[in-house]
């Protein structure tokens, strides 16, 4: 990897860091289905922005639905999740959980879609699933059941980042792949359909207290066009030039900055679990993304 495939990954860990930041802010005040509806709006429409100044040639090569239906796993029901988390959440924590993806994958690919289990693998999600019992059940938020369900909402989130990395392999990079900047674009038009119906419904039975205040909406914006449509173009790139596996490596650099961000804009606090909950999810990651040895392997 060259310098700038580095800054990059880092730029990118900032700006991911920095949603956790933005959500803990708008969620409370929009809600949770709002803050994850207008996220994948201001995307699509951040999106729209950057191809026509690019002068990009909108052609989906037959690939729309499919990428469509990747939006709503791979960014619909996620940010749900995310928005539903930073209710119940501290910034930092759902950034620390958000580094259990490579795990989820782990499982996913394996119970889903025949990938090999190693020994080494195996290792990294028993380690993971310490580090997320350790940093729910110690430190400055005590253990409750809108905790508990705040972690859970994290899982499936990340869970369905699991498995949109094998679709997106299968259904878009195994045949003739895509234009990262189209694939980003397509995504948010999915994700963008699959949650209006229902932020249509839930804002005309149950509207938000307040739609929020100049703050809120700037957050809301810096969430959608700077966190989503600008990172996941940087993202896709990132794919392409160092793969799949290396650009994974991300999730393991968002929670430093989810935390940093935390304490130093929302006076949240640092405790000892984040540093051993924290430490042990890094831990399960780099096992995760380390070569295992074939001889090692399970057999499901």
């Amino acid at each position: 990897m060259k310098l700038s495939d580095y800054v990059r990954l880092l730029v990118l860990a900032a700006i991911w860091g920095a949603s956790f930041l933005f959500m803990r802010i708008s969620a409370p005040v929009l809600g949770a289905l709002p803050t994850a509806f207008f996220r994948v709006l201001l995307g699509a429409i951040g999106l729209v922005v950057i191809l026509a100044v690019l002068k990009t040639n909108v052609d989906f090569k037959g690939k729309l639905k499919q990428v469509m239906v990747l939006g709503v796993i791979n960014s619909g029901i996620p940010f749900l999740m995310y928005s539903v988390a930073a209710r119940l959440l501290p910034a930092g924590y759902s950034a620390i959980f958000n580094a259990t993806t490579p795990l989820m994958g782990v499982l996913i690919g394996w119970m889903c879609f025949s990938d090999t289990l190693t020994l080494r693998k195996g290792a990294g999600v028993l380690v993971g699933l310490m580090g997320i019992t350790l940093l729910t059940s110690t430190g400055p938020v005590t253990l409750s059941m809108s905790v508990a369900m705040g972690a859970l909402a994290c899982l499936v989130a990340t869970s369905c980042y699991g498995a949109a990395g094998f679709l997106t392999k299968r259904w878009v990079a195994d045949k003739g792949g895509l234009d990262a900047k189209l694939v980003a674009f397509g995504s948010q038009i999915g994700a963008t359909l699959f949650l209006a119906p229902f932020f249509g419904i839930s804002a005309a039975i149950h509207p938000p207290a307040t739609w929020g205040n100049t703050q809120v909406w700037i957050t809301m914006v810096a969430l959608g066009f700077i966190c989503t449509a600008c990172a996941y173009i940087l993202y896709f790139r990132l794919i392409a030039d160092i793969g799949p596996v290396r650009s994974l490596t991300v999730t393991f650099l968002v929670p430093p900055f989810g935390v940093l961000w935390g304490v130093m804009f929302l006076g949240e606090s640092l405790s000892i679990a984040h540093v051993y909950g924290g430490g042990l999810i890094c831990l399960a990651v780099w096992f995760v993304l380390s070569q295992g040895k074939p001889k090692q392997e399970l057999s499901r």
